[in-house]
C-alpha cells in the first residue's frame, strides 16, 4: 500500500471516529468482502455468513478508535474476525459437526440413484456446479477450526506466515508447518475421494439429487453460483510464500462480493437509531 493510500485511510479512519457516517460506511464498504469471504469459509453457509460478518463489522466500527495503524488495516480487521470466528456457535455446523470420516463415508455408501429427480427443471449443470462449491466449502468443516482459520489465510487469502502469525499469535515457523499439514490432509481428502478437484469417483453430475434429497443444496436458493466474484484486495497477501506444493491444489478457494442481504443490514444500521448511540459511545 502507497503512503498516499495509507494516508488517506487514516484520514478516513479518523473522520469515521469524529462520527462522519460517509467516512464511516466508506471504511466498512473496504474490508466487509474481506470479512464476508472469511465467514463463509469458517461456517460453511451463507446465512451463517451474513449474520457473523454483521457482528464482526459491528466490533470494528465499535473498535474504530483503538486502530493506531501499528499494523496493516486489514490485519487488524483480520484479528477482530479471527477471534470472533473460532468460538462462534450460533452456525449450523456448530450443531452438526462434521469429519473427512463422515464424507467419505457418505461418498462411497450414499444411495445416490435411489434419489428421485428433484431439480425442478433447473439446469442440472447448474446445480452440479452449485454442488461442487457448496461441497468443498462445506468440507472445510471436516477441519477444527483452528486449522480451518489457518487453511483460509494461507490459501484463499495467501497472507505472508509473519503476518498470518500476527494474527493468530503463534510463531510464523508454527503457521508455516501447520499450513502443510492442513493443506496435505485436505489434498489428500480430494485426491482420493473427488473426481472434480482429485482422481476420486465422486462426481458432482451424478450426485444432484441425492444432494437436494438430503437438504445440502436446494434449486430455489443457489447462493454459489448465483453470488458475484470479488478481487479482495489484501495488502499483504502477494508476500506468501510458497512452503510446499499444493498451493494450486484448492481453485474452489474463490472469494464473492457481498451479498445485497448483508449490504443492507449494514446500511440500515448506520441509517438507525442504533448507530447515533454506538457513536456516542
Amino acid at each position: 500500500m502507497s503512503t498516499k493510500v495509507k494516508q488517506e485511510l487514516s484520514e478516513l479512519i479518523a473522520q469515521a471516529t469524529a462520527g462522519d457516517k460517509a467516512a464511516l460506511e466508506t471504511v466498512l464498504a473496504g474490508v466487509q468482502d474481506l470479512v464476508f469471504n472469511l465467514s463463509l469459509r469458517m461456517l460453511g453457509t451463507f446465512h451463517d455468513a451474513e449474520d457473523a460478518s454483521q457482528d464482526i463489522l459491528l466490533k470494528v466500527m465499535t473498535h474504530l478508535s483503538s486502530f493506531k495503524g501499528e499494523s496493516a488495516f486489514t490485519t487488524w480487521v483480520f484479528r477482530i474476525a479471527v477471534n470472533h470466528l473460532k468460538d462462534y456457535k450460533k452456525h449450523m455446523f456448530a450443531r452438526l459437526p462434521l469429519s473427512f470420516e463422515f464424507y467419505g463415508d457418505d461418498i462411497r455408501s450414499g444411495k445416490v440413484q435411489d434419489a428421485p429427480d428433484l431439480t425442478q427443471n433447473v439446469e442440472k449443470a447448474i446445480l452440479a456446479e452449485e454442488l461442487k462449491l457448496s461441497c468443498t466449502n462445506v468440507m472445510l468443516q471436516c477441519l477444527d477450526s483452528e486449522s480451518r482459520c489457518i487453511f483460509i489465510l494461507g490459501t484463499m487469502f495467501r497472507l505472508d506466515s509473519r503476518i498470518a502469525g500476527e494474527i493468530l499469535g503463534i510463531t510464523p515457523e508454527a503457521y508455516r508447518q501447520r499450513l502443510s499439514r492442513v493443506r496435505k490432509k485436505m489434498a489428500d481428502f480430494l485426491s482420493e475421494y473427488c473426481g472434480e478437484y482429485g482422481k476420486g469417483t465422486c462426481h458432482c453430475a451424478s450426485r444432484v439429487n441425492y444432494a437436494i434429497q438430503n437438504h445440502r443444496i436446494s434449486p430455489d436458493r443457489l447462493d454459489f453460483t448465483a453470488a458475484k466474484p470479488s478481487d479482495i484486495a489484501v495488502e499483504v497477501k502477494a508476500a506468501m510464500e510458497e512452503i510446499d506444493g499444493y498451493a494450486q491444489q484448492f481453485s474452489f478457494c474463490r472469494t464473492y462480493q457481498s451479498t445485497e442481504r448483508l449490504k443492507r443490514m449494514i446500511r440500515d444500521f448506520l441509517n438507525g437509531p442504533a448507530f447515533s448511540a454506538v457513536a456516542e459511545a
